[in-house]
């Protein structure tokens, strides 16, 4: 059975094909148009689809539309009310359900030759919940959990999976939301809704819950797997940021308030779902999943020996979990998600004609993974772009921006680099087996959805990849999935004897993630990175802009040692 994903009607709009239950390929259209979240989640924009997306996922399995045997759209107009109804103040929200009912026409005009009549509806939190539960490794059965800012009708999803179904158990009916009250708290500070609400979060590590009893009047759990989130008057707790201004302590405490009450009601949401279910095993997504803080607490204080977090949780990943849907429904076996390596490539041919193209001068080392590591070591910021690109909102080793832990200087640098605020920390990547010695918190956590504890003893040693609060959001390495990074960090240890490297995601402000060849030579181009490693081939920055040649490689021949 041949199933194409599509996500579009909000926000992150993005594309998955699964062929007999495995997931061959996923990626965001922002990756493609180079617009972050591809699109603001304004009615207005409902009708734009993820064209680019799905016609590479096609493109990559060597289809065609007409070859497909199911579109799964994850959102079910039928399943909507009047937003009025449900007590939104949203008056153009009519523009959202009349979008998603021609959806199929749109897609037939998106997709020349596909069928609209083989597009199916799926839920939007159900969709959430088969990316999670229906990808996860060893996870039959186990409970699923779903929170964001809003579906057809709910907020939130309570199930269970066992075999390939998905019992749901309780939803919490709009308007009361925990991702839509993050929502307006990320505006009120400042920042883009929808957009930067993990800025809250790191904020939040500035700041002191003082203000967290206030808070618990307007949201907190009712005790029945629900909760009250509405009505917040975030004027009374503090002014708002404006456009220009400077965040303060009480900023940073209400952000810290407000995601310890985020915290508690996870914690209560989670405890009566084991009590429904008894599993071992959580699954999560949903925007709110992307709260790594909050998954380690649950992780750490819930009652389910593992908790596994879907790596594209937001609205990108029903895409993949509608696509999921409708297979198991069609009676398919659906296998876990290896990894979140889903998106384009490019082949070591490809990429040197890509360089030769731009007229780079570049390099073929023995072992690129050697060089970057002595870079690295040198205190030079690397590009790394290997592989195929991430599926979701993290960079897990193929499109990143890798630096040296152990100079505190490293996170203004790096954060100067990329144009963010300079209160966001960098994350480590770690091999697996060396992280419980210095991080403590779940483990393996491969796709940095979790923060851990640095050991004491290992702050100052790495104390460009320590928050604020003596945090890190770690990502741990295996070789069997990983093994050029792997090897990259084995070299890095070996020159400096720490088996941690910075690790962000290579992109600059506002921007979205690098996604082909072509975005990053020219985000190498305008940012103040020291080499690019390009598949096999290294770009040196002095050689690159001196328009010369790299020692022991002529310009553009991809000769070299």
């Amino acid at each position: 059975m041949r199933v194409l994903g599509i996500n579009a009607l909000f926000h992150d709009p993005a594309a998955a094909l699964v062929i007999d239950g495995h997931t061959v390929a996923a990626a965001e259209e922002e990756r493609f148009t180079r617009r972050k979240h591809g699109k603001r989640p304004v009615p207005f924009s409902a009708w734009e689809l993820p064209e680019k997306s799905a016609s590479w996922c096609l493109r990559q399995a060597g289809l065609r539309p007409e070859d497909l045997d199911a579109v799964a759209y994850s959102f079910s107009p039928a399943l909507a009310r009047p937003a009025g109804e449900m007590g939104l103040d949203d008056p153009w929200d009519h523009l959202r359900l009349m979008y998603a009912e021609q959806a199929p026409r749109f897609l037939r005009t998106a997709l020349p030759g596909l069928d609209p009549r083989i597009v199916k509806f799926v839920p939007h939190h159900m969709a959430h919940a088969a990316s999670s539960a229906l990808a996860a490794p060893d996870a039959e059965p186990s409970s699923v959990l779903v929170l964001d800012g809003r579906g057809e009708a709910t907020s939130h999803l309570a199930g269970r999976r066992v075999g390939g179904h998905l019992e749901p158990l309780h939803g919490q009916r709009l308007p009361h939301s925990l991702g839509l009250v993050y929502e307006e708290l990320t505006e009120h500070l400042g920042f883009l809704r929808s957009s930067d609400e993990y800025k809250v979060m790191a904020l939040a590590s500035y700041g002191t819950p003082r203000m967290l009893g206030e808070l618990r009047k307007y949201v907190y759990a009712t005790g029945d797997g629900g909760f009250h989130a509405t009505g917040v008057p975030w004027t009374e707790f503090c002014s708002p940021i404006r456009p220009g201004e400077a965040w303060s302590q009480d900023h940073a405490d209400l952000a810290a308030s407000a995601q310890k009450c985020l915290e508690e009601i996870l914690l209560d949401l989670v405890r009566w779902l084991h009590g429904q279910t008894g599993d071992r095993v959580l699954t999560m997504a949903g925007g709110v999943a992307l709260n790594c803080v909050a998954n380690s607490r649950i992780a750490r204080e819930g009652p389910f020996d593992r908790v596994w977090v879907q790596p594209a949780a937001g609205d990108a990943g029903t895409a993949l979990g509608g696509a999921l849907y409708l297979a198991a429904e069609g009676g398919e076996h659906t296998e876990p998600m290896t990894g979140a390596d889903l998106g384009r490539g490019w082949s070591d041919a490809e990429l040197e004609a890509w360089l030769k193209t731009a007229a780079v001068p570049y390099e073929r080392p023995a072992d690129v993974a050697e060089t970057v590591a002595e870079a690295l070591a040198d205190d030079a910021i690397v590009a790394w772009f290997q592989g195929r690109a991430e599926y979701g909102p993290r960079a897990l080793g193929h499109r990143s921006l890798l630096a040296h832990p152990g100079r505190s200087g490293n996170l203004e640098r790096l954060n100067d680099v990329k144009g963010r605020e300079q209160f966001r920390p960098v994350a480590p990547m770690v091999l697996a087996d060396r992280a419980a010695g210095i991080f403590d918190g779940p483990l393996p956590s491969p796709y940095m959805l979790f923060v851990h504890d640095v050991a004491p003893e290992w702050r100052e040693r790495i104390p460009a990849v320590v928050h604020v609060d003596g945090t890190a959001r770690i990502q741990t390495v295996d070789p069997a999935t990983e093994p050029l990074v792997a090897r990259m960090l084995g070299s890095f240890e070996r020159l400096t004897g720490l088996p941690v490297v910075v690790n962000t995601s290579l992109n600059t402000a506002g921007r979205p993630m690098v996604d082909d060849p072509r975005d990053a030579l020219e985000c190498f181009g305008s940012a103040p990175v020291d080499l690019l490693a390009i598949g096999p081939f290294v770009v040196r920055r002095g050689v690159f802009f001196a328009g010369g040649r790299s020692e022991g490689a002529d310009v553009g021949d991809g000769g070299g040692r």
